[in-house]
Protein backbone atom coordinates (compact mmCIF):
# COMPACT_ATOMS: atom_id res chain seq x y z
CA UNK A 1 0.00 0.00 0.00
CA UNK A 2 1.36 3.71 -0.76
CA UNK A 3 -0.01 6.82 0.29
CA UNK A 4 -0.51 7.81 -2.93
CA UNK A 5 -3.60 5.85 -3.29
CA UNK A 6 -5.13 7.45 -0.07
CA UNK A 7 -4.22 10.55 -1.29
CA UNK A 8 -5.99 9.62 -4.34
CA UNK A 9 -9.27 8.28 -1.92
CA UNK A 10 -9.37 11.57 -0.29
CA UNK A 11 -9.50 13.97 -3.70
CA UNK A 12 -12.44 11.87 -4.93
CA UNK A 13 -14.10 12.32 -1.41
CA UNK A 14 -13.18 16.10 -0.77
CA UNK A 15 -16.08 18.76 -1.34
CA UNK A 16 -15.21 22.44 -1.94
CA UNK A 17 -18.10 23.39 0.20
CA UNK A 18 -17.42 21.42 3.57
CA UNK A 19 -13.20 22.78 2.70
CA UNK A 20 -15.15 26.26 3.67
CA UNK A 21 -16.59 25.51 6.77
CA UNK A 22 -13.65 23.30 8.07
CA UNK A 23 -11.39 26.41 7.31
CA UNK A 24 -13.26 28.69 9.31
CA UNK A 25 -13.93 26.07 12.12
CA UNK A 26 -10.70 25.48 12.82
CA UNK A 27 -9.57 28.62 12.68
CA UNK A 28 -7.04 29.06 9.64
CA UNK A 29 -7.23 32.41 8.57
CA UNK A 30 -5.22 35.36 9.37
CA UNK A 31 -3.83 36.06 12.25
CA UNK A 32 -5.98 32.53 13.90
CA UNK A 33 -4.27 29.70 15.64
CA UNK A 34 -4.30 27.28 12.51
CA UNK A 35 -3.13 30.22 9.96
CA UNK A 36 -2.53 28.27 6.32
CA UNK A 37 -3.46 25.05 6.68
CA UNK A 38 -5.44 23.81 4.09
CA UNK A 39 -8.33 21.69 4.22
CA UNK A 40 -9.99 19.80 0.89
CA UNK A 41 -13.17 18.94 3.16
CA UNK A 42 -13.51 15.14 3.60
CA UNK A 43 -15.51 15.13 6.79
CA UNK A 44 -14.06 12.50 9.81
CA UNK A 45 -16.60 9.76 9.33
CA UNK A 46 -15.45 9.10 5.93
CA UNK A 47 -11.69 9.83 6.79
CA UNK A 48 -12.23 6.73 9.60
CA UNK A 49 -13.81 5.04 6.63
CA UNK A 50 -10.60 5.37 4.66
CA UNK A 51 -8.07 4.81 7.88
CA UNK A 52 -9.65 1.23 7.87
CA UNK A 53 -8.98 0.77 4.22
CA UNK A 54 -5.48 1.67 4.29
CA UNK A 55 -5.02 0.25 7.47
CA UNK A 56 -2.15 -1.58 6.27
CA UNK A 57 0.05 1.40 5.44
CA UNK A 58 3.08 1.03 6.84
CA UNK A 59 5.17 3.37 8.71
CA UNK A 60 7.13 4.91 6.11
CA UNK A 61 4.03 5.97 4.15
CA UNK A 62 1.95 7.39 7.10
CA UNK A 63 4.80 9.50 7.74
CA UNK A 64 4.57 10.92 4.30
CA UNK A 65 0.70 11.61 4.70
CA UNK A 66 1.57 12.95 8.35
CA UNK A 67 4.17 15.40 6.75
CA UNK A 68 1.16 17.00 4.32
CA UNK A 69 0.18 20.29 3.93
CA UNK A 70 -3.49 19.06 3.63
CA UNK A 71 -4.93 18.93 7.04
CA UNK A 72 -7.37 15.83 5.86
CA UNK A 73 -4.00 13.73 5.05
CA UNK A 74 -2.30 14.28 8.05
CA UNK A 75 -5.75 12.97 10.19
CA UNK A 76 -5.89 10.40 8.48
CA UNK A 77 -2.58 9.30 8.76
CA UNK A 78 -2.99 9.54 12.86
CA UNK A 79 -6.31 7.79 12.48
CA UNK A 80 -4.78 4.65 10.80
CA UNK A 81 -1.32 5.06 13.34
CA UNK A 82 -4.16 5.34 16.02
CA UNK A 83 -5.87 2.20 14.83
CA UNK A 84 -3.13 0.11 14.38
CA UNK A 85 -1.65 0.76 17.88
CA UNK A 86 -4.45 -0.15 19.16
CA UNK A 87 -4.54 -3.55 17.49
CA UNK A 88 -0.42 -3.40 17.42
CA UNK A 89 2.51 -5.39 19.58
CA UNK A 90 4.92 -3.13 21.57
CA UNK A 91 7.39 -2.45 18.22
CA UNK A 92 4.60 -0.85 16.36
CA UNK A 93 3.47 1.17 19.17
CA UNK A 94 7.10 1.90 20.30
CA UNK A 95 7.53 2.68 16.01
CA UNK A 96 4.41 4.93 16.08
CA UNK A 97 5.78 7.10 18.87
CA UNK A 98 9.26 7.76 17.70
CA UNK A 99 6.73 8.70 14.56
CA UNK A 100 4.51 10.77 16.30
CA UNK A 101 7.46 12.79 18.41
CA UNK A 102 9.71 13.43 14.99
CA UNK A 103 6.87 14.85 13.22
CA UNK A 104 4.52 16.65 16.21
CA UNK A 105 5.31 19.68 14.42
CA UNK A 106 2.66 18.36 11.38
CA UNK A 107 0.24 17.00 14.79
CA UNK A 108 -0.62 21.29 14.35
CA UNK A 109 -4.68 21.17 15.46
CA UNK A 110 -6.49 20.33 18.92
CA UNK A 111 -8.44 17.54 16.30
CA UNK A 112 -4.95 16.24 15.27
CA UNK A 113 -3.97 16.32 18.88
CA UNK A 114 -6.92 15.03 20.75
CA UNK A 115 -7.51 12.25 17.70
CA UNK A 116 -3.69 10.63 18.43
CA UNK A 117 -1.96 11.75 21.71
CA UNK A 118 -3.68 9.49 24.21
CA UNK A 119 -3.03 6.50 22.41
CA UNK A 120 -0.05 7.14 20.36
CA UNK A 121 1.91 9.19 23.29
CA UNK A 122 -0.27 7.82 26.43
CA UNK A 123 -0.41 4.57 25.50
CA UNK A 124 3.29 3.95 24.57
CA UNK A 125 3.76 5.89 27.90
CA UNK A 126 1.61 3.57 30.33
CA UNK A 127 4.26 1.69 31.38
CA UNK A 128 7.56 3.78 30.59
CA UNK A 129 9.10 7.23 32.58
CA UNK A 130 5.87 10.27 32.15
CA UNK A 131 8.94 12.60 31.68
CA UNK A 132 8.22 13.32 27.96
CA UNK A 133 5.24 14.70 29.24
CA UNK A 134 6.39 17.01 31.47
CA UNK A 135 8.96 18.27 28.61
CA UNK A 136 5.62 19.27 26.63
CA UNK A 137 3.73 20.81 28.88
CA UNK A 138 6.49 23.28 29.14
CA UNK A 139 7.21 23.64 25.11
CA UNK A 140 6.95 26.96 23.79
CA UNK A 141 4.33 25.47 20.87
CA UNK A 142 0.86 25.43 22.21
CA UNK A 143 -0.12 21.80 20.37
CA UNK A 144 3.01 20.00 22.30
CA UNK A 145 1.10 21.34 25.37
CA UNK A 146 -2.56 20.68 24.45
CA UNK A 147 -0.70 17.09 23.62
CA UNK A 148 0.61 17.08 26.89
CA UNK A 149 -2.63 16.98 28.99
CA UNK A 150 -4.72 15.79 26.22
CA UNK A 151 -2.61 12.11 26.16
CA UNK A 152 -2.91 11.59 30.45
CA UNK A 153 -6.95 10.50 28.95
CA UNK A 154 -5.51 7.14 28.59
CA UNK A 155 -3.98 7.38 32.27
CA UNK A 156 -7.70 8.60 33.62
CA UNK A 157 -9.43 5.72 31.88
CA UNK A 158 -6.91 3.15 33.93
CA UNK A 159 -7.76 5.05 37.21
CA UNK A 160 -4.99 6.82 36.80
CA UNK A 161 -5.01 10.77 37.68
CA UNK A 162 -1.15 11.69 39.25
CA UNK A 163 -0.02 12.71 35.70
CA UNK A 164 -3.28 14.81 34.93
CA UNK A 165 -3.00 17.03 37.94
CA UNK A 166 1.11 17.44 37.73
CA UNK A 167 0.62 18.57 34.06
CA UNK A 168 -2.62 20.52 35.21
CA UNK A 169 -0.41 22.07 37.59
CA UNK A 170 1.97 23.15 34.80
CA UNK A 171 -0.40 24.55 33.07
CA UNK A 172 -2.33 26.73 35.36
CA UNK A 173 -0.38 29.79 33.84
CA UNK A 174 -0.58 29.12 30.56
CA UNK A 175 -2.16 31.78 28.12
CA UNK A 176 -3.82 29.85 25.36
CA UNK A 177 -7.75 29.50 25.30
CA UNK A 178 -7.28 25.79 23.80
CA UNK A 179 -4.93 24.58 26.81
CA UNK A 180 -7.58 25.98 29.64
CA UNK A 181 -9.78 23.86 27.86
CA UNK A 182 -8.12 21.15 27.34
CA UNK A 183 -6.72 21.18 30.86
CA UNK A 184 -10.56 21.71 32.33
CA UNK A 185 -11.68 18.81 30.51
CA UNK A 186 -9.29 16.16 31.66
CA UNK A 187 -9.76 17.57 35.09
CA UNK A 188 -13.54 16.99 34.72
CA UNK A 189 -12.50 13.53 33.46
CA UNK A 190 -10.84 12.81 36.66
CA UNK A 191 -13.66 14.28 38.73
CA UNK A 192 -16.18 11.64 36.96
CA UNK A 193 -13.86 8.91 39.22
CA UNK A 194 -12.48 10.19 41.80
CA UNK A 195 -14.74 13.44 42.88
CA UNK A 196 -13.18 13.98 46.17
CA UNK A 197 -9.14 14.20 44.45
CA UNK A 198 -10.67 16.75 41.79
CA UNK A 199 -12.20 18.91 45.31
CA UNK A 200 -9.00 18.29 46.45
CA UNK A 201 -7.06 20.00 43.53
CA UNK A 202 -9.58 22.51 43.33
CA UNK A 203 -9.41 24.04 46.66
CA UNK A 204 -5.42 23.78 46.77
CA UNK A 205 -5.24 25.57 43.36
CA UNK A 206 -8.97 26.82 42.11
CA UNK A 207 -8.02 30.45 42.81
CA UNK A 208 -5.17 29.81 40.10
CA UNK A 209 -7.34 28.19 37.66
CA UNK A 210 -8.26 30.56 34.28
CA UNK A 211 -12.25 30.62 34.35
CA UNK A 212 -12.13 29.00 30.84
CA UNK A 213 -10.34 25.93 32.83
CA UNK A 214 -12.51 25.76 36.07
CA UNK A 215 -15.90 26.26 33.83
CA UNK A 216 -14.86 23.30 32.02
CA UNK A 217 -13.67 20.99 35.80
CA UNK A 218 -16.79 21.48 37.10
CA UNK A 219 -19.40 21.14 35.32
CA UNK A 220 -21.03 18.69 36.50
CA UNK A 221 -21.27 19.65 39.76
CA UNK A 222 -24.69 21.60 41.34
CA UNK A 223 -24.95 25.28 40.58
CA UNK A 224 -24.61 26.29 43.95
CA UNK A 225 -21.07 24.54 44.35
CA UNK A 226 -20.23 26.07 40.61
CA UNK A 227 -20.89 29.41 41.29
CA UNK A 228 -18.91 29.21 44.93
CA UNK A 229 -15.80 27.86 42.75
CA UNK A 230 -16.51 30.66 39.71
CA UNK A 231 -16.37 33.70 42.63
CA UNK A 232 -13.36 32.03 43.90
CA UNK A 233 -11.15 32.06 40.63
CA UNK A 234 -9.24 35.07 38.56
CA UNK A 235 -11.56 35.85 35.41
Amino acid sequence: MKAAAAIDELKRLASSEVASSSARYFKSGPGEYAEGDIFIGVRVPMLRKVAREFKQLPIAEIELLLQSTIHEERLLALLIAVHNAMRGDDPYRQSAYELYCRNVLHVNNWDLVDTSAPVLVGGYLHDKSRQPLVKFAKSPNLWERRIAIIATQYFIRLGEFEDTLKISKILLSDGEDLIHKATGWMLREVGKRDEILLIAFLDEHGSCIPRTALRYAIEHFPLEVRNEYLRSTRS
